[in-house]
């Protein structure tokens, strides 16, 4: 029987290259982003749903490109409507460690925490139970190139999430995965991922989920 894994993240899982300068929104081929190489890895008896929105928070609406960016509004419509669900790999936080949102790093990680109390109270898994649940914790962001003056101070934020996140993974009944241990965040613009680190974090997800049984 196929099992079905819904990828809940940003512009990382949304395939955002790293991005020299402002000029379009280009995208990386299913075959190079992270979820699309998880996809091959698991092999067909996994279905990988991507679900990744650039500027996509945790639970915080973005001040100038809306309410949809919100990850804890959109989350619910999204369980429905691709249950039933085996699991939900959450990596999100990175949006939050934006300037903007005045975030310090627990409330970040408070955020991710909310998501996975809604996905853990759902009823869109296996007989109609909540699905089984995986937090990502995003690699720290470096403050480079265009992006730098948008996540202002928040590399230094970054490198406090992980044990954060862990600790919100363990409350929740959640398997974990501290990204920044096996992937680093691109020089280019201190936030995306180059395509080899998509292949390093499809491989380390895949180990994870395995590990899951």
């Amino acid at each position: 029987m196929t099992r079905t894994i819904l990828i809940y993240g940003d512009s990382n899982s949304h395939g955002t290259p790293p991005m020299p300068d402002w000029d379009g929104t280009p995208r990386f081929d299913r075959a190079t982003r992270w979820p699309g190489v998880l996809a091959e890895l698991l092999g067909p008896d996994w279905q990988v749903i991507e679900e990744g929105l650039p500027g996509r928070t945790t639970v915080h609406d973005d001040p100038v490109q809306g309410p949809h960016r919100n990850g804890l509004l959109v989350l619910p419509a999204l369980l429905e409507s691709h249950a039933p669900l085996d699991l939900v790999v959450v990596m999100l936080g990175t949006n939050d460690l934006k300037w903007s949102t005045g975030m310090i790093p627990e409330e970040i990680a408070w955020g991710a925490e909310k998501l996975l109390q809604r996905i853990a109270g759902c009823e869109w898994g296996p007989a109609g139970g909540a699905p089984r649940m995986l937090l990502i914790c995003p690699p720290p962001v470096l403050e480079a190139g265009c992006l730098a003056g948008m996540f202002a101070g928040g590399a230094e934020k970054s490198l406090k999430l992980p044990p954060l996140f862990a600790a919100v993974a363990a409350r929740r009944g959640a398997a974990f995965l501290d990204a920044g241990q096996v992937i680093q965040s691109s020089p280019v613009d201190g936030v995306h991922f180059a395509a080899s680190e998509h292949a390093k974090l499809a491989a380390a997800v895949a180990v994870a989920i395995k590990s899951m049984g």
